[in-house]
């Protein structure tokens, strides 16, 4: 059939027919209904194919805009992420960028930077390096999937403060994979994600925490420091933030930092694990032995190596001594 005959038969300009014919012009559904008319085949398929087409244009349209973004993915750790599974292995060209779009839940690299560039979201690592945007961004998405998958309850802050005052005797318990599981449970009942997060290339944390909406919110803990005095008191620190600290505040809690905010977050962390009036008393005696440290800390129900870090912190113990008494970790 020439495209005159059909023009004639769908009384249409000819004009019209040759766009068509040419993908110059759409297939609406009013032509749709008359090509059922004149060719007997349905205007459901016409519609389909139609929208397939358009399917196939805007596919091929975004696969040349993320090629582009590909020297922009290879910014971040791609092997970690791929070791973690989060992003498939194998990949490259415009597969690599939607798998990774994907992994953040956005459509586009502009998205993301309107999405993770300004996150509010504090925390602390070291003052003696750069952490890597990207890998920041990984770490910290990595714990908000994982945070996703748990049943966590509406905040209540005086449901977390008990989840704390219940948390602090598992800072003795061994090993510390099931202590973190029973916290990470105690936590969740009261509106507070835990996860642990290992680091990533470039991220040098140590822990983060922020709010994922109104209702609930994340600390993250990465292991960085390999004992688990450091971890529990990074925890107890962030939980400060989270019940006095503004939620529509962005912090950038690095390690050292001045600020009467993260003076204040240490002050609590140090007081939740290591009580300071049964501290002073224990400090004016000023024995500390491995047995003395022992007693003590079984006596506020903390972990032998909380009690060494403040000390040390504190100046009452060189740091290096009595550090076998802190938890490492693998």
């Amino acid at each position: 059939m020439t495209q005159s005959e059909l023009a004639r038969r769908m009384d249409r300009p000819l004009k019209t027919i040759n766009e068509i014919i040419n993908a110059k012009a759409a297939i609406t559904p009013e032509t749709a209904l008359q090509l059922e008319l004149a060719l007997g085949i349905s205007a459901d398929f016409w519609n389909a194919l139609e929208t397939q087409h358009r399917a196939a244009i805007a596919r091929q349209n975004e696969a040349m805009e993320l090629v582009a973004d590909e020297e922009w993915a290879r910014q971040f750790p791609m092997r970690d992420l791929v070791l973690r599974d989060a992003i498939p292995a194998g990949l490259s060209g415009a597969d690599l960028v939607k798998a990774l779009l994907r992994f953040f839940g956005v459509s586009s690299r502009g998205a993301w930077g309107r999405q993770w560039e300004q996150t509010a979201v504090r925390f602390r690592r070291s003052r003696a390096y750069e952490s890597s945007p990207t890998a920041v961004a990984a770490w910290l998405r990595l714990g908000e999937i994982e945070a996703a998958e748990m049943d966590i309850a509406t905040y209540d802050a005086r449901r977390f403060q008990e989840a704390l005052e219940r948390s602090r005797p598992l800072t003795r318990r061994r090993p510390f994979a099931l202590a973190i599981q029973m916290a990470t449970r105690e936590f969740a009942s009261s509106g507070v994600g835990l996860v642990v997060t290992r680091e990533l290339p470039g991220t040098r944390l140590s822990a983060a925490a922020r709010w994922l909406g109104p209702r609930t919110a994340l600390i993250q803990v990465s292991l960085r420091y390999k004992t688990a005095d450091q971890v529990w008191f990074s925890i107890f620190h962030d939980a400060a933030h989270l019940l006095l600290h503004p939620r529509d505040t962005d912090y950038l809690d690095e390690e050292g930092t001045e600020g009467p905010r993260e003076q204040e977050a240490d002050s609590f962390a140090r007081s939740w694990l290591v009580p300071d009036r049964e501290y002073d008393a224990f400090v004016a005696e000023g024995h500390f032995t491995e047995s003395t440290v022992r007693e003590f800390a079984e006596l506020i129900g903390t972990a032998p190596g909380i009690v060494v870090g403040r000390l040390q912190h504190d100046g009452h113990v060189q740091h290096s001594k009595l550090n076998f008494l802190k938890e490492a970790l693998t």
